[in-house]
């Protein structure tokens, strides 16, 4: 056993402000505010997510361990004067090297005996090594690496981390306090996507198109985690955070004939590519438990093997009648789009009236084929900030028919017209949630009915409140959709009773006060950082 001192740490915060490291307004470390509900003003979703990798690393070796998640920049300072650590790892994404490069540099003066070790996304920007002042640049998985630097067996099975799905919880203006019946755990079966879409970051990274890592390959140890994290922490729902899930079919059949066996009401939320989905019936994904399903759509005309022969809209649509919300992602400013003909994509993606919908700027990010691609074209703009490539900004390249700043333009129009036409995300959510209850409230498969319960009793009571307000909030500024969850709001107050309809109306008042004021005191969304979590394991 290794007796090495090591400090896994994200990077620094603030995160949504315009800073000299690299830190971005428009590119907050939220999901859903900075690429799903962005403009949605107060009804957008607002939460964060822990840095899972360093949670992975943490659980899976023997040494002395301090886990420093979203410190600022003072508190990462003070963790290497106070204590002597022999190895410091540093993970993060290509947009935070500048954050990076100034951590490395106060290592150096803190606590210059130390190892640097600098591993994620960051790591595939060319040159990254004369970037930075690190000793090692680890590439793809850390775990077996750091386990054979240390002298611990690479090989060893892989312990997953119990790992609550999100924290800080916000909407409407308002905190929202999670439980352990309310929350989520997020599980990690494997890493990187065999579909190998030429933008994809997260295959590149983990070995390209044909390749990925399981930690799980049984249903049966994927019930066994599952089973821990329930344990643990009392939840019954499950954010399954890997790029195909579905794809894996026999692995999800074991885990599917566990839960019937065992009697698990579990509901997941898993990512999967339309090909994957097709493998299955109806049938099979809700007694699976999938309740929620990230689906890339990108564009009719892409040509990627995951879309082959796949009717999205009928997809969708047949999901989310069943009650399982779709997360659509379309990618904007592909190769054959111009301003003339984009809209005939963008249209046909906003007509599928996903629960969420995501819009991604075709970005050529580092370490992915259409980098190398744009790259060998001669089409990379040469001196854009890395913490400007993002997907949500503009263009990094010269497209053939698209500026840089129409880029942005376009994007924006993009989630401003999904936003108009189709409402709020959580109106469209309480909309598949309540086909769900009305499709399978009286399923024969008690499993089935016990999650469709758990919907009910939210939908009869605070996402009661949430449809009065936006319907109130909504009317003077888009009636059709107002009325549109006017109509939805009868329809559960029929189903529900008096009770849903009064408690609701009531609760339907301070939140409407309160979106409204969240709305006028923060028009692009109120600003937002993670709080800082500390964590030792193994520590004398």
């Amino acid at each position: 056993m290794s007796r090495r001192r090591i400090l896994l740490t994200s990077v620094f915060k603030p995160f949504a402000v315009d800073d000299a490291f690299g830190s971005r307004a428009i590119n907050p470390v939220e999901l859903y505010q900075n690429q799903v509900t962005r403009e949605q003003g107060p009804f957008s979703l607002r939460m964060f997510h822990r840095t899972w990798s360093l949670m992975f690393l943490r659980e899976n070796i023997s040494a002395p361990c301090t886990v420093l998640d979203f410190p600022t920049r003072e508190r990462f300072i003070h963790e290497l004067r106070t204590h002597d650590y022999d190895i410091v790892g540093i993970s993060s994404i290509v947009v935070n090297v500048g954050k990076v490069r100034e951590m490395c540099r106060l290592v150096r003066l803190h606590s210059p005996w130390a190892t640097i070790v600098v591993g994620g996304h960051v790591t595939a920007i060319p040159g990254i090594e004369r970037q930075i002042d690190a000793d090692h640049i680890v590439r793809g998985e850390g775990v077996r690496w750091l386990r054979a630097f240390l002298g611990e067996d690479p090989e060893a099975p892989i312990r997953h981390p119990v790992i609550p799905s999100s924290f800080g919880f916000r909407v409407m203006g308002m905190p929202v306090t999670e439980n352990r019946r309310s929350r989520s755990a997020t599980i990690i079966p494997s890493v990187g996507c065999p579909m190998g879409c030429n933008f994809c970051t997260t295959s590149a990274f983990f070995g390209g198109k044909g390749r990925f890592i399981n930690f799980f390959d049984r249903g049966e140890e994927l019930f066994r985690v599952m089973c821990d994290a329930e344990r643990r922490l009392g939840t019954r729902s499950f954010f399954m955070m890997d790029e195909n899930f579905l794809l894996h079919k026999r692995r999800a059949l074991e885990l599917l004939a566990l839960m019937r066996a065992h009697g698990k009401p579990w509901s997941m939320y898993v990512f999967s590519s339309a090909n994957a989905v097709r493998q299955y019936d109806v049938r099979q994904l809700v007694e699976l438990g999938v309740e929620w399903v990230w689906l890339g759509l990108e564009s009719p005309q892409s040509g990627y093997v995951k879309l082959k022969g796949a009717d999205t809209l009928a997809l969708t649509r047949e999901l989310q009648a069943n009650g399982i919300c779709v997360l659509g992602s379309t990618i904007v400013g592909m190769e054959h789009h111009t301003p003339e003909n984009i809209w005939r994509d963008l249209d046909y993606a906003i007509a599928h009236d996903a629960v969420f919908h995501q819009f991604m700027l075709y970005t050529p990010m580092p370490g992915t084929p259409l980098h190398r691609q744009v790259a060998e074209e001669g089409r990379l703009i040469e001196g854009i900030d890395p913490a400007d490539i993002h997907g949500q900004y503009q263009f990094n390249f010269r497209h053939p028919a698209i500026s840089c700043e129409e880029s942005k333009a376009l994007l924006d129009a993009a989630f401003r017209a999904d936003y108009e036409r189709n409402g709020p995300s959580l109106y469209r959510l309480m909309r598949t949630m309540f086909d769900r209850y009305r499709r399978y409230g009286a399923d024969a498969d008690l499993r089935v009915r016990a999650r469709v319960e758990r919907a009910a009793q939210q939908l009869s009571g605070p996402y009661a409140a949430a449809l009065w307000a936006m319907e109130r909030c909504l009317r003077s500024t888009n009636r059709a959709v107002s009325d549109r969850i006017h109509e939805l709001r009868q329809e559960m107050g029929r189903e529900f009773g008096a009770w849903s309809r009064t408690s609701g109306a009531a609760v339907g008042r301070l939140l409407a006060w309160a979106a409204r004021r969240e709305a006028a005191r923060f028009p692009t969304g109120r600003p937002l950082e993670p709080r800082t979590f500390l964590e030792r394991t193994n520590w004398a």
